[in-house]
């Protein structure tokens, strides 16, 4: 998993409520267990029409947000199923952080074990960046982890809350897999006791 320490870029503005994980990636995307190649079908039933033609008033479509790093949203992002895809198809598109005032607990959770940093913030604050992201590709916003802090492109800044140990597996690229793998000295003398204690398990 990557490191995420702070990115500068542009943020998409989605100002929806109760976006939920079919919206963020429909079921009949849902077959493939591999976290790439997803980014294309994001959004895909509000991004293309039913001929596949991409719908240019959705926000990202629109030119100025075609490399849009960050996504700032409306409450209760990520609600309904627990896909795991959700995430993979954020991040392969190329968002590493959503902001908002509430995302639902599972979709929150699958965040940080994929690379993506979820901010949330009071709704005021989160009307304010929505402004800002408002401006296009001109404005670029700044989330830096370590300082837990969101600044603006007019430079007003915004501090949020963490968990320690999410901050700490994100800052270093840590995942369920590379947890458990820096345990891996520990985990192979337990091994190689119970094998000499219990031979025959």
């Amino acid at each position: 998993m990557d490191k995420f320490e702070k990115i500068t870029g542009v943020a998409a503005p989605m100002p929806l409520i109760n976006v939920d994980t079919d919206m963020i990636i429909p079921k009949q995307y849902l077959k493939t267990i591999a976290r790439t190649g997803l980014g294309k079908s994001l959004f895909d039933e509000m991004r293309y029409d039913d001929d596949g033609n991409e719908i240019e008033s959705f926000v990202l479509n629109q030119p100025a947000y075609r490399n849009a790093e960050i996504l700032v949203a409306g409450d209760n992002f990520g609600c309904g199923s627990s896909r795991e895809h959700a995430p993979w198809a954020l991040k392969d598109f190329g968002i590493s952080c959503v902001i908002a005032p509430s995302f639902a607990d599972i979709f929150y959770s699958n965040c940080f074990k994929n690379g993506i940093l979820p901010v949330i913030l009071p709704q005021e604050q989160v009307d304010v960046l929505m402004k800002d992201a408002e401006k296009g590709a001109n404005a670029r916003m700044t989330v830096d982890l370590e300082n837990q802090t969101i600044t603006t492109s007019e430079g007003e800044s915004f501090g949020f809350e963490i968990d320690a140990f999410k901050k700490h597996c994100l800052l270093n690229g840590l995942d369920d897999i590379a947890l458990t793998l820096e345990k891996g000295a520990a985990i192979d003398a337990f091994e190689a006791n119970v094998n000499q204690q219990r031979p025959w398990v």
